[in-house]
């Protein structure tokens, strides 16, 4: 059995999602496939801008607009935009250049992202946010309850927001240019060196960066209690 060629490819390209349509493909296996690749980033898709290249098939502008319409009134996006003719050297600089920031909302209690957060890019989440990759510097965490990175933060992470003060900020490797928990905010924090898993929280009245073994802030807590 030979195995179709996909209508749609999707893939990132600095801060936006490049989306390739195949020339002449039907429509409806167009619309679900965008269906598919879209559904799991609905939480996230109506801040994203996407570059829509529909090939050069026949009827190509009446299908663009067909597509741009589904897009548009199903997950909520406000920015498509066609493909510029560009070369090589010019497309790896885009790839390399901060665009428009990335921002992330969520409506349910905690926002699960795995992958690399790019500089200039601006994640934020309803109430806990946890990352499953590296935070680069020039980015920025916003959370209403805890931020957890599982890899490198580099970035500004404020938690507990706006006036949270039991959140706490955690990270494999702990290197942050600035933490804020509830209203207090700190900046060049001292940190372990990379690779170790601290966290910050306040303590009387300060933010505080402990090793997370060591001074684990749930041990003495007998139940597990919802965050």
């Amino acid at each position: 059995m030979i195995e179709e060629t996909p209508a749609v490819r999707m893939k990132g390209v600095g801060s936006s999602l490049w989306v390739t349509i195949t020339p002449d493909a039907p429509f409806d296996r167009i619309q679900a496939e965008l269906a598919r690749l879209f559904e799991p980033l609905r939480h996230m898709a109506h801040a994203t801008r996407v570059v829509l290249d529909t090939g050069v098939g026949r009827g190509d502008d009446d299908r663009r607009r067909q597509i741009v319409t589904y897009l548009k009134d199903v997950f909520k996006l406000k920015e498509i935009v066609a493909p510029q003719q560009k070369n090589r050297g010019e497309e790896k600089r885009l790839k390399m250049k901060n665009a428009s920031s990335l921002i992330a909302q969520h409506r349910s209690d905690t926002l699960v992202l795995a992958g690399r957060v790019r500089s200039g890019q601006s994640v934020r989440a309803k109430k806990h946010l946890i990352i499953m990759g590296d935070v680069n510097p020039g980015c920025e965490l916003i959370a209403g309850g805890d931020i957890l990175v599982i890899g490198s933060l580099l970035g500004t992470a404020a938690a507990g927001q706006p006036d949270n003060g039991d959140a706490i900020i955690l990270a494999l490797d702990f290197r942050p240019t600035q933490v804020k928990i509830g209203g207090i905010v700190a900046a060049g924090l001292p940190a372990a060196g990379q690779g170790a898993l601290e966290f910050a929280q306040i303590e009387d009245g300060v933010i505080v960066v402990d090793d997370y073994l060591a001074a684990n802030p749930f041990k003495r807590i007998p139940w597990p209690v919802i965050r």
